[in-house]
């Protein structure tokens, strides 16, 4: 939606840093950062990586054009001098794209601490990237998870995105169309996402529709005249029941005409009990193949009581509560360098201490190693590529390093992160949207079912390879070493 060049879509501390690394001489050391996320969204046991397609062509599109330099000319610091010399401007116009880029595929189960995405690069450019790439991972791996967890809910059944109108946003709803999309949904209301993105495209009608009307019954009767190869009829502007009994009446005009009624839609009151009565209602008038979508401020929490209650709902349409991470709104994800090095010199691993242990970052060169038996997802390591040695199987939990597992060696594997960019130019071949959620589909079934419980789910293992592990202590209690605090 941003009709400009992409470039100033930052914080302006990424460019007061990169002015600082030039005037530093160190606009061409070489810096590795990683993208990775603490803690798993909505309390749950897994998470749906998504966003690189929005990553590659921001990248791409990298650069930055004549209004950009002007405007960034113009700016000042606070004591009224230009924020940025001629000089930095006139290097910045010159920037082009030169960075190695790793990434997990869209649609690829992640956990915390792993690296979702590596940049590795010039210092200034890798800095740079820094907020443009979380907003569009942390959004989108976010709405994928969620509607990952409510197609888990619906156990099999039909998902649509409803929420464009309570979306945040044009731009948000069509990346929340999208990400939801490759999460699991089978289709959205969104009509601009399904010309952009090619995803399917479902929709019935309003109560204002109805209300249009002299009544009910002729209100149906004309949205069958209009639509009657897609009639699905909203029954509950008055009296669901009665709404049902309409529907039914102009589901037998429809069959007089050789088409059929497709569904009714609930969007209020007890769902479970009027989807029983609804659904008795149409078979008992031979109206066994119209089905009942429901809707209705729904959720995957939602949708788990339904169906033990009962409830016969074949279709469900959610909104407001996906496309917004209604229950938590931000993923936090964190972009941290881990290591860095003057051009062609000797790499420096890097950590960020903290007094909360989650926010220890790693160094290194990362990569995730999955393990998998009979077909199930067992264990994730996460190994440093610069130590040039094959990693060991004894993985050390980075929230507890009392807990140490051992993989076997027979455990069959792959390694996540895959080459996206090097030096600059693109080498990843997209699937497409239809594939990426494929993807998603078999990576969720790959997991030991307890992982995929809306409540207190099991915990997949996730660990630092042990010498990892000895290296990121060995940095941290060097650190702590060198600021030892005197109590007052």
């Amino acid at each position: 939606m941003i009709r400009t060049s992409p470039a100033l879509l930052t914080d302006l501390y990424e460019l007061t840093m990169g002015y600082g690394y030039w005037k530093e001489g160190m606009s061409d050391d070489e810096a590795i950062f990683h993208l990775s996320f603490r803690n798993q969204p909505f309390g749950g046991g897994y998470t749906v990586a998504c966003g690189l397609q929005d990553v590659m062509d921001y990248l791409e599109q990298f650069r930055f054009d004549q209004s950009d330099l002007e405007y960034l000319e113009s700016l000042t610091g606070a004591d009224g001098q230009s924020l940025f010399s001629p000089d930095f401007l006139e290097y910045l116009s010159r920037l082009e794209f030169a960075c190695d880029v790793e990434a997990v595929p869209e649609g690829t189960v992640v956990f915390p601490h792993e690296p979702l995405l590596q940049v590795k690069g010039p210092l200034v450019q890798a800095q740079l990237f820094e907020t443009a790439l979380l907003n569009i991972i942390n959004f989108q791996t976010l709405i994928a998870t969620k509607a990952a967890r409510v197609c888990v809910a619906a156990k099999g059944a039909p998902v649509l995105e409803f929420g464009l109108r309570r979306a945040q946003g044009p731009d948000g709803a069509l990346a929340a169309s999208r990400a939801a999309y490759i999460g699991g949904c089978s289709a959205t209301s969104n009509v601009l996402a399904g010309k952009v993105f090619q995803i399917p495209v479902r929709g019935t009608h309003a109560h204002s529709w109805v209300m249009s009307f002299a009544d009910e019954l002729a209100s149906f009767e004309a949205f069958a005249v209009s639509m009657p190869g897609n009639c699905v009829l909203l029954v509950d502007t008055y009296n669901s029941l009665q709404g049902v009994r309409h529907a039914i009446e102009v589901g037998r005009s429809l069959r007089k005409r050789g088409k059929d009624l497709l569904a009714i839609r609930l969007d209020s009151g007890d769902l479970a009990y009027l989807s029983v009565a609804a659904r008795r209602m149409l078979d008992e008038s031979g109206f066994q193949t119209t089905r009942i979508l429901a809707s209705n401020d729904l959720d995957e929490y939602i949708i788990s009581s339904l169906h033990e209650q009962g409830a016969r709902n074949d279709i469900w349409a959610v909104g407001t509560k996906l496309v917004t991470a209604y229950d938590q709104p931000a993923l936090g994800g964190v972009y941290k360098l881990s290591a860095n090095r003057k051009k062609d010199g000797p790499w420096q691993y890097k950590v960020k201490l903290s007094e909360q242990v989650a926010k220890v970052s790693t160094p290194g060169r990362l990569q995730v190693r999955r393990f998998s038996s009979r077909g199930t997802y067992t264990a994730d390591l996460i190994f440093d590529q610069l130590r040039g040695v094959e990693p060991s199987r004894t993985m050390v939990d980075p929230a507890d390093v009392t807990i140490r597992r051992r993989i076997p060696k027979e455990a069959e594997y792959r390694d996540l992160l895959v080459p996206i960019f090097q030096a600059g130019r693109r080498v990843y071949q997209s699937p497409s949207i239809h594939e990426m959620q494929a993807i998603a589909h078999d990576e969720l079934d790959k997991l030991y079912a307890g992982v995929k419980r809306l409540l207190n789910p099991h915990l997949y293992p996730v660990g630092l390879e042990a010498g990892l592990h000895e290296l990121k202590t060995q940095l941290v209690t060097d650190l702590r070493a060198s600021e030892v605090i005197d109590l007052q």
